[in-house]
C-alpha cells in the first residue's frame, strides 16, 4: 500500500487563493497527512494554473477552469485526465459536481478505484438526473449524519471516516490565560445562526466572530444586532491568530440552524463541525446546537454543551454557566482535548481511508478485511 498513488480532487483550494471553508480545509489536511504515508497529489481548480508543494503533498491548480453553468464551486478542466491517469486511487471531495462524476466514469473505464466524500455543496451534474452512487467504489462519510443523509446507513460501500485536527497546531498552551471570551469561527452565512449567539451573549463576556462574510444582508444584520455589545468582528485571521483565540476563550460556539432568521430552511447546515474540534483540541469547551452532525462531536456535559437551535435563551444559560464556573471550564476543556486525541486526529482519518481503499474491490464489492 505504501506505493499506491492517491489523487484527491476538490473544487477549490483552502486559503487566500481559494476559499476559507471547512470543506476545503478538510480536503487539504487529509491529503497533506496522507502524503506522509503514500505518494499523494491534490488537484483543484483556479483562474490561473499553479503548482506547489506543502510538505510531501503535490498540489496542482488547474486553470483557467470552466465554471459549469457559471457555478463557482462546480469547476472543470480537461487536464484532469492527465492526473487521473497518474493515480491508482482517486478520492473526490464533493459528490454532486461534474468533476467528480467525470472522475468516477474515467476510473471505471480505466479500472482505477474511485471514492467520494460529501463535504456539502454541489452544483449542476448528471447525478441530478440519474443515481451515480454506484459509480464510486466507496462513499467515505465524515459523520454518521452524512451517511444517513445519503441513504447509506446500511450499505456496505459506505463507511464513516470522521474528520481530524492537526493536534500539534491546535493544542493548549498553559501560558495563555483564559479570558471572559467566547469565539465563533466559520463562514458568516445565515444558516450558521450567529445572530442567535449575538442575541444570547450575556453580561461579562466578549464575543469574537472570526470569519469572512458570504452574505451581505446577513453581515449587515449581524453588525446591527451587535451594536452596543462587546462583539468584535475579525474578518481576516490566520491559523496562528485563530489558535490564540481558541486558547484564550472559555468556549467555542457553533450555533447552526435548520431555519434561518429569514425563514429559509436548510437540510444540511453542518456535516461535521470542524471549528468545534479545533477549539476542543486547544482545550476549550464547545457549545453547539442539536443540529445535524454536531452532537457527534460534542459530548453534552462532558466536553461542552448541546442546546436547542433557534433558542438564544438556552444558549445564554450555558454561556453564563461557563462564565461562572472557571474550574469546570478547565475540566471540560481537558475532556475535549482527550476526545479529539481519541477519535479525531488526521492520522486516524488517513488510516480509515487507506483501509477503505484496500478493502473495496474494483468491481465495487467490499472484500473482507480483518
Amino acid at each position: 500500500m505504501l506505493q499506491t498513488r492517491i489523487l484527491h480532487i476538490v473544487p477549490a483550494l483552502f486559503g487566500e487563493d481559494g476559499v476559507y471553508g471547512g470543506a476545503e480545509r478538510y480536503a487539504l489536511e487529509l491529503a497533506r497527512h496522507m502524503a506522509d504515508e503514500t505518494p499523494t497529489r491534490l488537484v483543484t481548480f483556479a483562474d490561473v494554473p499553479a503548482r506547489r508543494d506543502v510538505g510531501r503533498l503535490d498540489i496542482r491548480s488547474l486553470g483557467p477552469a470552466w465554471r459549469v453553468r457559471g457555478q463557482r464551486f462546480n469547476p472543470f478542466h480537461p487536464a484532469m485526465v492527465r492526473h487521473l491517469g497518474w493515480a491508482d486511487v482517486v478520492h473526490c471531495h464533493q459528490r454532486a459536481v461534474v468533476a467528480s462524476s467525470f472522475a468516477a466514469a474515467f476510473c471505471r473505464a480505466t479500472r482505477r478505484k474511485v471514492f467520494v466524500s460529501d463535504l456539502g455543496g454541489g452544483g449542476w451534474d448528471i447525478s441530478a438526473y440519474i443515481r451515480t452512487d454506484r459509480w464510486f467504489h466507496g462513499h467515505l462519510h465524515i459523520s454518521e449524519y452524512s451517511r444517513s443523509l445519503g441513504g447509506h446507513a446500511d450499505w456496505c460501500r459506505a463507511r464513516v471516516i470522521h474528520g481530524g485536527v492537526d493536534i500539534d497546531r491546535f493544542a493548549p498552551d498553559p501560558a495563555v490565560p483564559k479570558e471572559p471570551l467566547v469565539v465563533y469561527a466559520g463562514r458568516l452565512m445565515p444558516h450558521k445562526g450567529v445572530n442567535d449567539l449575538i442575541e444570547a451573549l450575556p453580561d461579562g463576556l466578549t464575543l469574537e466572530v472570526i470569519g469572512r462574510p458570504y452574505d451581505d444582508r446577513f453581515f449587515a444584520d449581524l453588525k446591527r444586532l451587535a451594536a452596543g455589545k462587546p462583539v468584535v468582528f475579525r474578518l481576516g485571521c490566520d491559523d496562528r491568530e485563530l489558535v490564540r483565540a481558541y486558547r484564550r476563550a472559555i468556549g467555542v460556539v457553533l450555533p447552526s440552524v435548520y431555519r434561518t432568521m429569514y425563514g429559509d430552511e436548510t437540510r444540511v447546515p453542518e456535516l461535521l463541525g470542524q471549528t468545534l474540534l479545533e477549539g476542543m483540541a486547544c482545550g476549550t469547551p464547545a457549545i453547539c446546537t442539536n443540529v445535524a452532525s454536531m452532537p457527534e462531536v460534542v459530548a453534552d456535559g462532558e466536553t461542552g454543551f448541546v442546546v436547542p437551535p433557534n433558542d438564544p435563551a438556552a444558549l445564554r444559560a450555558r454561556l453564563e454557566w461557563l462564565r461562572d464556573h472557571p474550574e469546570d471550564v478547565t475540566r471540560l476543556g481537558l475532556a475535549g482535548r482527550r476526545r479529539v486525541l481519541r477519535a479525531f486526529t488526521w492520522p486516524a482519518v488517513v488510516g480509515h481511508c487507506l483501509d477503505a481503499y484496500e478493502c473495496h474491490s474494483l468491481t465495487g464489492g467490499t472484500e473482507r478485511c480483518e
